[in-house]
């Protein structure tokens, strides 16, 4: 199978289309033959720093939509021929940039007629994040305040319509260009961060999604009501959080995102009923990776990058 590997750390460069022998589903896996897989930040940071996948040779990429090809021993939700989406398990079952690739059957769900291959390959990650950021871990419901960061970004776009859909007030962050987008999305406010300090601007939010880290996480904390949430999708604490957390009475939580059958389903309800769509900033074949990491590596994308493998 073709799949998209490096042999070296470093710019989109490094990305090469290599033959790969075809994986074989394990023991409650299933072997999937891509159609459309996503690209997210992450997918450049590994590309270039290694993360957690350390040295390569591997292949990118966590968002996975196509068709069961086989399943491995024990699986019964699934049969050869049906239409799936989900993602690899974080950060060590990546390589869904290639041609195909397997994954536990329960990091799947059926995709549903009314959503189309490419905004399959785009939600698994991103939309998994905002879910588990705002509702798992948050709870996030009706009439709270919801400050999202970020919020044209992949996850912080699905955030804007998660949240709504749980009948949040939203208030998002995004350059002047990005504010009819996200007021098309249900945002009730949007602050222009190149000109409005939001950290004077916003007060008494129930809930932070930090999608940015850093100096973002201290500034954050002056916005939300005392016994508030920051959830940082960025699990590396800025120095002196906790202690000014403790200090303002609001708290604190760092997620990383993982496989999780439940919310992927809460993400295939949301995007069947039409509360949920991620906006396409391209598609790209499997050959054109390299060009997809270089856009993403500008960070100024609106919504999500998608391979296309077949």
């Amino acid at each position: 199978m073709r799949a998209i590997s490096q042999d070296a750390l470093g710019g989109p460069e490094v990305l090469k289309v290599v033959e790969l022998p075809r994986p074989v589903p394990g023991t409650g896996e299933i072997l999937v033959r891509v159609a459309a897989a996503g690209l997210n930040p992450t997918d450049w940071k590994h590309r270039a720093g290694g993360g957690f996948l350390g040295a390569p040779p591997f292949v990118l990429g966590w968002d996975v939509a196509g068709t069961v090809e086989a399943v491995g021993f024990g699986v019964t939700l699934f049969a050869p021929g049906d239409q799936v989406f989900g993602m690899l398990p974080y950060p060590h079952g990546v390589g869904a940039h290639a041609e195909y690739a397997t994954g536990p059957a329960r990091a799947f769900v059926r995709r549903p007629a009314a959503v189309d291959t490419v905004q399959a390959g785009a939600l698994p990650l991103a939309a998994l994040t905002a879910w588990q950021a705002l509702v798992d871990t948050a709870g996030v419901g009706a009439g709270d305040r919801v400050l999202v960061h970020a919020a044209a970004g992949g996850v912080g776009h699905l955030a804007v319509q998660i949240a709504k859909a749980r009948g949040a007030y939203v208030i998002g962050t995004a350059s002047a260009a990005k504010h009819a987008f996200l007021r098309g999305l249900g945002a009730d406010e949007v602050i222009d961060y190149r000109e409005t300090d939001f950290a004077a601007a916003v007060r008494d939010v129930d809930v932070v999604l930090d999608t940015v880290g850093g100096a973002y996480q201290l500034r954050s904390l002056a916005t939300l009501r005392p016994g508030g949430l920051l959830v940082s999708i960025l699990p590396f604490p800025v120095e002196g959080l906790a202690e000014e957390a403790a200090r303002l009475g609001v708290r604190t939580a760092m997620m990383l995102v993982e496989a999780d059958r439940a919310g992927m389903a809460a993400v295939a309800d949301l995007a069947e009923r039409g509360l949920l769509r991620a906006e396409i900033a391209g598609t790209f074949p499997l050959a054109g990776a390299a060009e997809a990491h270089a856009l993403g590596d500008t960070g100024r994308t609106t919504g999500k990058l998608v391979l296309l493998a077949d």
